[in-house]
C-alpha cells in the first residue's frame, strides 16, 4: 500500500503536485505544540521524498522545497493574524500580506535544503539523509540570519514530554533539531527495500533512544514534588502575577490606574506565607504602562505592598538615555525594593522588527504594531543582574528567550533564568504554547531554573531540566506563588561546548552519505 501510494505522489505534476507540497508542508505542523500529532512529522516528509523521485529539473526542486516551506510556516505562523486584529482598522489589511510574506520568505531555507538535498542526493537513501542534514543547517541560518527567528524548530516536538527534551542539554535544541530530521526523513524509506526498511526502523528508533535516554537521565534525580516538598525553608518566594488583561485595553491611558491597582491587589502578601519570608513579586512584559523612573508616587505605592526584603520585578518602558541626548524608550525589566527605588534595570536587546521598531524606516511606511510612534531602542545584551540577596538572574524579555545560546551572559553566570512576556497578541492560539516550549529548552539547555511571567498567560516555573514546578493556563486571571530552587543548578555539556556537538552531527551525516554514494559507485556494488 505504502508502494502504491509513494508511486502516485512521484507520478503527480503541475498544480497537484504543488497542492501536495503545500499541504504536506502545513501537515508536518501537527507535530509541533500545541497538537503534539508526532507522526505528521515524518508523514509529511515522506510525501516530499516520494515526491522527489518525480522531480526531474532544479527548477522543480527549488519548487517543492518553496511549496512545502511555505506550506509548513503559514499554517505554523498562522496565529501572526491575531496581532493584526487588536487594531484591525489600522491593521487588519495587512493580514493576507503578512502570512504570505513570512511564509513564503522563511520558505527560502527549506526551498535550499530541498534542492541541496535533490541535487547531490543519489537515490532516495542519500536524499533522505541529505535533506536532514540540510533542513537542520536551514533552521541554524533560519536563527541567525538578518535579526533571527528560531521559532517551531523540528527539535520542539519533543516538548511533548520531559524526557526525549534532555538530548538538547548535550547537543542544544539545533542538535536535536538535527536528529528530529532524521527521525522525519527516514521512515519514508521503507518503500525502498532491505536498506531502506532498515534506515526506516533506524528512523523510528531515534524516538525510542530520546525518551529512553532522557528517562534514564531523570530517574537520577528527584521527580517535581520532591523537589517543591524539600525546598529550603528559607528559599526565596516567587510571585507571578499574570493579570489577564486584554490586549486591546492593556495601553487604554484612561484604564492605566485601574490596571495598576488591579496588578498591587495580585501582589500582596499571601495570608499564608510568613512576614519573614523573601518574596520575589513578578510582573510581565510591560505590566507598567508607564515611566516608572518619573512617577514616585506609583514607586511608593509599590513599596507599600512589599515587605523590607521584597522586590518586585516588572517589565516596563525606561527612558533615560545612555549614550546621547536623543529622546530614547526602552522595552525594560525594572527591579523596585521594599523603599520604592529602582535597584537595578535591564533592556531587551533583541526587538521584534515591525513590532518594536520598524526595518529601514525611511523607506518603508508601515507603523509599528505596539503602542507609541517612537522605535525601541536595543539594549546591549544578555547581563546577570545582581539584587540585594536574591540569587543572581539573567531577565530576558519576549522572544529573547527563543535564542538557544544567547540568554546568559557567560562571564558572569546566573543562577535562574527571568522570562516576562505578553503573549496576548497571540490572541487564543497555537502561539503562545510554541512560544512556551522554546523557553522550556531554555532551561535544560543551560541547567538553570527557569520563571515565566506572561501577561496572559502561559505563566510557568520550570526546574533545571525543564520540568513544570508550577503552572497558570492560558487566559486566567491568576498568581502563581512557589519556592526558587536554585540549588539543583547544573553545568551542561551544551552550555560548555555550545554548537560544537551540532557542527558534529551535521558533519557525520554527510560523511555517512559521501561514505555510502562512494561504496555504491564501487565497480562489483550490487545497486
Amino acid at each position: 500500500m505504502m508502494n502504491r501510494l509513494a508511486n502516485r505522489v512521484a507520478a503527480l505534476t503541475g498544480w497537484p503536485r504543488r497542492l501536495v507540497w503545500l499541504l504536506s508542508g502545513a501537515a508536518a505542523v501537527l507535530a509541533l505544540p500545541p497538537f503534539f500529532i508526532i507522526p505528521a512529522l515524518p508523514l509529511g516528509f515522506a510525501i516530499l521524498l516520494w515526491s522527489l523521485e518525480g522531480v526531474k529539473t532544479r527548477k522543480s526542486a527549488l519548487a517543492a522545497g518553496w511549496w512545502f516551506g511555505t506550506g509548513h510556516f503559514a499554517a505554523g505562523f498562522y496565529w501572526i493574524s491575531h496581532a493584526f486584529l487588536v487594531q484591525p482598522e489600522i491593521y487588519g489589511w495587512m493580514i493576507p500580506f503578512a502570512l504570505l510574506g513570512l511564509g513564503g520568505g522563511l520558505a527560502i531555507f527549506p526551498m535550499l535544503a530541498v534542492w541541496g538535498s535533490w541535487q547531490l542526493g543519489k537515490g532516495p537513501i542519500a536524499r533522505a539523509f541529505l535533506l536532514a542534514s540540510f533542513w537542520a543547517i536551514a533552521e541554524f541560518a533560519r536563527g541567525h540570519v538578518l535579526t533571527g527567528f528560531p521559532w517551531n524548530l523540528l527539535g520542539h516536538i519533543w516538548a511533548i514530554d520531559p524526557a526525549p527534551m534532555q538530548f538538547a542539554s548535550v547537543v542544544g535544541i539545533y542538535g536535536l533539531s538535527a536528529v528530529t530530521a532524521l527521525f522525519a526523513t527516514l521512515p519514508s524509506l521503507w518503500v525502498v527495500g532491505r536498506s531502506g526498511r532498515f534506515c526506516a526502523v533506524a528512523g523510528v528508533l531515534i524516538a525510542v533512544l530520546l525518551w529512553g535516554g532522557g528517562a534514564i537521565r531523570l530517574s537520577g534525580v528527584p521527580d517535581v514534588a520532591t523537589e517543591l516538598a524539600d525546598a529550603p525553608s528559607n528559599a526565596p518566594v516567587l510571585q507571578v502575577v499574570q493579570p489577564n488583561i486584554p490586549q486591546s485595553e492593556k495601553w487604554e491611558k484612561s484604564l492605566e490606574d485601574v490596571h495598576f491597582r488591579e496588578l498591587l491587589a495580585m501582589s500582596r502578601r499571601p495570608d499564608n506565607l510568613p512576614a519573614s519570608r523573601q518574596r520575589i513579586v513578578i510582573w510581565p512584559e510591560t505590566a507598567a504602562t508607564f515611566f516608572l523612573e518619573t512617577d514616585p508616587t506609583r514607586r511608593a505605592l509599590i513599596a507599600g505592598i512589599l515587605g523590607a526584603k521584597d522586590v518586585l520585578i516588572t517589565g516596563a518602558p525606561r527612558t533615560f538615555p545612555r549614550k546621547s541626548r536623543e529622546f530614547q524608550v526602552w522595552n525594560s525589566v525594572e527591579v523596585i525594593d521594599g523603599l520604592g527605588d529602582i535597584v537595578a534595570s535591564f533592556d531587551k536587546f533583541h526587538l521584534v522588527p515591525f513590532g518594536e521598531y520598524v526595518p529601514f524606516r525611511s523607506i518603508l511606511p508601515f507603523p509599528k504594531l505596539t503602542a507609541g510612534r517612537t522605535d525601541f531602542s536595543a539594549g546591549p545584551g544578555p547581563a546577570t543582574l545582581h539584587v540585594n540577596n536574591l540569587p543572581p538572574f539573567s531577565p530576558l524579555i519576549c522572544y529573547e528567550i527563543i535564542f538557544p545560546g544567547a540568554v546568559t551572559d557567560d562571564q558572569d553566570r546566573p543562577e535562574w533564568l527571568l522570562n516576562v512576556t505578553n503573549d496576548g497578541w497571540f490572541g487564543h492560539s497555537a502561539g503562545p504554547y510554541q512560544h512556551l516550549a522554546a523557553a522550556r529548552f531554555r532551561a535544560v539547555e543551560e541547567g538553570l531554573p527557569l520563571v515565566r511571567a506572561a501577561y496572559t498567560g502561559v505563566s510557568a516555573v520550570f526546574d533545571s531540566y525543564g520540568r513544570f514546578q508550577k503552572e497558570l493556563p492560558l487566559t486566567k486571571k491568576g498568581i502563581l506563588v512557589s519556592p526558587l530552587l536554585v540549588g539543583k543548578n547544573h553545568t551542561t555539556v551544551y552550555y560548555l561546548w555550545r554548537n560544537i556537538p551540532f557542527y558534529g552531527i551535521v558533519i557525520l551525516i554527510f560523511v555517512l552519505v559521501l561514505g555510502y554514494q562512494q561504496v555504491r559507485k564501487s565497480p562489483g556494488t550490487k545497486k
